[in-house]
C-alpha cells in the first residue's frame, strides 16, 4: 500500500455487534471506512478481554481493505505469528507490554506485516526516537486502554505534536485511538495525526440491518478532520 498522509477513518469493531462481526466489517467498509481496527485485549495488560487470532481469521474474509490489529496484550512476541497468519495487515504492540520492544517490532516486520508502536497516555516519547526505523505507525492512546467509550485526554495533543516533529518526513503514520469524535478529530489532525480510530462515534445509531448511520458518522468525522 502506497504511503499517504490523507486522513483515514478506522472504525473499531470493539463497538460493533459481536454476534455479527462479519456483517459489521462489510457494513463499515461499504459505508466509507478506510481501515478496520481490531482491538485485542487479554485481561492482563488491560482490564478487559475481547478476542484473539481465531476471531481475526474469521473476519478477515469479510474485510476487503486494510486490517489494523492493535495488541493490548502482554507478553506479545509469542502471539505475533498467529495474528500475522490470521490476516492482519498491520500489527501494533505496546511500548509498555514488555522489556524488549525493539525485538517485538523486528518480529512483526519479520512476518512481512507492517509494524505499529502503541503508547499509553502516561508514556513519554523519548524511547520512540530509537524505534522509528522499525515502525510504520505510532498509535497514541488518547484514553487509557481497556474499554471503549472513554473521554478524550486532551493532554495527549502535545505528545502528538512532538511526535509529528520527531517523525519529520519519514513514511510513518500517527494513529489516534480513544475518544475520537467530530469535536476531537480536528484537534488531533491539526496536531499531526492521520489515522483516526473511532468506535462508538461510528457505530452509534446504526446496525447491520440499518448501516446508513455508519456512513453518516464516518463522513461527519472525516469532514470535521479536514475542515
Amino acid at each position: 500500500m502506497t504511503f499517504s498522509r490523507q486522513i483515514k477513518i478506522a472504525p473499531s469493531i470493539l463497538a460493533a455487534d459481536f454476534a455479527n462481526f462479519g456483517a459489521e466489517c462489510r457494513a463499515i467498509e461499504d459505508q466509507g471506512a478506510d481501515w478496520v481496527h481490531v482491538d485485542v485485549m487479554d485481561g492482563h495488560f488491560v482490564p478487559n478481554i475481547t478476542f484473539g487470532p481465531a476471531t481475526c481469521a474469521a473476519i478477515r474474509p469479510h474485510i476487503k481493505g486494510f486490517m489494523d490489529v492493535h495488541l493490548m496484550i502482554a507478553p506479545v512476541d509469542s502471539y505475533i505469528e498467529a495474528f500475522a497468519e490470521a490476516g492482519a495487515d498491520l500489527i501494533s504492540a505496546h511500548l509498555e507490554a514488555g522489556p524488549h520492544i525493539h525485538r517485538t517490532l523486528q518480529a512483526i516486520r519479520a512476518t512481512g506485516k507492517k509494524a505499529g508502536l502503541a503508547i499509553n497516555p502516561g508514556t513519554g516519547i523519548d524511547a520512540v526516537a530509537h524505534l522509528l526505523d522499525l515502525v510504520d505507525m505510532v498509535c497514541v492512546m488518547t484514553v487509557n486502554p481497556g474499554f471503549g467509550g472513554q473521554k478524550f485526554i486532551h493532554s495527549q495533543l502535545d505528545k502528538v505534536r512532538a511526535l509529528r516533529k520527531m517523525i519529520g518526513d519519514r513514511p510513518i503514520h500517527i494513529e489516534i485511538d480513544g475518544g475520537v469524535t467530530v469535536e476531537t478529530a480536528p484537534l488531533v489532525v491539526a496536531a499531526g495525526a492521520d489515522v483516526l480510530v473511532a468506535g462508538s462515534a461510528v457505530f452509534k445509531g446504526g446496525s447491520v440491518g440499518n448501516p446508513a448511520p455508519y456512513g453518516v458518522n464516518i463522513a461527519a468525522i472525516r469532514a470535521a478532520a479536514i475542515a
